[in-house]
């Protein structure tokens, strides 16, 4: 099933249609549905779509050849090219009065094997193919080497891509697309416990519930997603022991690279490399308050960025001797389902499904103002002497407007005394004179909560969330 992904497609088709020379660089993690959607580009398109494997460069060369042959129909048995550079220079002669697709997948295995094959095809594109119509893709899981070795200014490509697509998974209406017999506030448990990863979510049963699913996919050792962590974790990285502590110290609740540090008892520079990495491959991400300058702040804070990860190092990480016991059902009964999960779901997960909504909402000219900058604030309340936050801001600061919101994934809130909390801590914004509040919450409202919606003042529960 093939869903979301229109921007995407869109960009690409948009490229095809001009008739040149295009060469798009894109990677992503593992299992983000890369392959998918180059399949999907290309599916009324003539293409050689080829992917390298972990072997060596003669029989990826081998493989290659055979793609090419049986595309331009060689006979079966035709001899491999002699070198990538004979492949290329054999695509370039045919592009120039055929226009067709080459889409050149898992790149960085065949350019491990070949340290010469980014100069190899640098040169063939320099020389022979820009001045052709070919359409060609290269695509890579592995994002340090895409981003370092194909786009970086070192890389014998740099300044050769027309155009590169960095691919994320997908938001919670999107992924809520591949969930379709389920409740509302069901897609918001499911996105907030496995992520926005489409192979990821089309493990999901549309026929059982879903504490059934988790049970089957993190709480069994046969389950899909039981593993799948710190398997691809061991994949990627060359030290997955020390990666792992550092995760499951952020999913204990340490954030701050002392704390981290601290935490797994290593020393904050060695801690402090290996952050970058697992930053760079999209695991964590470090989030700063609103207004605050990225490159000077010392405000900064790590949280696990996949929801995946995140649910599997706060629940299935400790637990995997009692799941391998037979106990996993047990585990996920006593300690994931209740209240813990709801705690668990209310911070991050559903501030970042609201924090999605909006952002959409302002793409669409839908908020009160067009948002130029969004994020979410803590810090220090100087007046309280106290920690405040706001879950949600969005603002303009040209026209000094700005949108404080909370969200709250909770059965019983008391929506009167939010937005009052929200209107009384107004003056942490002074820069903004025009202030919106916008209130999330799990349940309906009821009707003299409902009375507190104004031009000023909106309430947006779950249904609404899935009405945009």
């Amino acid at each position: 099933m093939f869903v979301g992904r229109d921007k995407e497609l869109e960009s690409l088709n948009k490229l095809y249609d001009q008739d040149k020379f295009q060469m798009v660089v894109m990677y992503g993690r593992r299992r983000v549905g890369k392959t998918t959607l180059v399949l999907k580009f290309i599916e009324d398109k003539p293409a050689i779509f080829f992917t390298a494997q972990e072997a060596n460069d003669t029989i990826n060369l081998r493989m290659f050849s055979q793609k090419i042959y049986t595309f331009f129909g060689f006979p079966k048995g035709t001899s491999a090219f002699e070198s990538w550079n004979d492949a290329f220079e054999f695509l370039a002669d045919k592009a120039k009065t055929q226009k067709f697709v080459l889409a050149f997948d898992e790149f960085p295995y065949a350019s491990a094997e070949n340290k010469s094959l980014k100069s190899i095809l640098q040169n063939c594109i320099d020389h022979k193919l820009k001045e052709t119509p070919m359409f060609m893709i290269l695509c890579g899981s592995h994002i340090g080497f895409m981003e370092n070795e194909v786009l970086g200014y070192k890389s014998p490509l740099f300044g050769r891509r027309t155009s590169q697509i960095k691919l994320e998974g997908f938001d919670y209406l999107d992924a809520s697309k591949m969930m379709n017999n389920f409740s509302n506030e069901d897609k918001i448990r499911f996105y907030s416990c496995i992520g926005g990863t489409p192979h990821y979510l089309a493990q999901i049963n549309q026929n059982e519930t879903f504490e059934e699913n988790i049970n089957r996919l993190y709480f069994d050792i046969s389950g899909y997603l039981y593993n799948e962590p710190v398997m691809l974790l061991q994949q990627e990285l060359r030290e997955p022991a020390m990666y792992n502590s550092i995760v499951s110290a952020i999913a204990a609740g340490a954030s701050r690279l002392n704390e981290i540090s601290t935490k797994i008892a290593e020393d904050s520079s060695k801690v402090n490399k290996y952050l970058k990495t697992l930053i760079d491959i999209g695991i964590i991400c470090k989030q700063y308050p609103f207004g605050e300058d990225p490159l000077s702040s010392r405000k900064g804070i790590y949280k696990i960025s996949d929801n995946c990860y995140n649910f599997w190092y706060r629940f299935v990480f400790l637990n995997r001797a009692e799941v391998e016991s037979g106990n996993g059902d047990i585990i996920a009964d006593n300690e994931v389902f209740g209240e813990e999960l709801s705690s668990f779901i209310g911070k991050p997960a559903f501030e970042q499904i609201c924090l999605q909504y909006m952002l959409r909402k302002n793409k669409k000219g839908d908020l009160p103002f067009v948002a130029t900058s969004h994020g979410m604030w803590w810090g220090n309340d100087p007046i309280k002497r106290q920690q405040a936050d706001f879950d949600i801001v969005f603002a303009n600061r040209k026209e000094k407007k700005i949108i404080l919101g909370e969200c709250k994934w909770r059965n019983s809130v008391n929506v009167i005394g939010e937005i009052n909390s929200l209107i009384d801590k107004k003056y942490l914004m002074q820069k903004y004179d025009d202030v919106y509040y916008y209130l999330f919450t799990k349940t309906d409202h009821s009707k003299e909560a409902k009375k507190l919606k104004t031009e000023k003042v909106k309430l947006v529960n779950t249904d609404m969330l899935f009405s945009i």
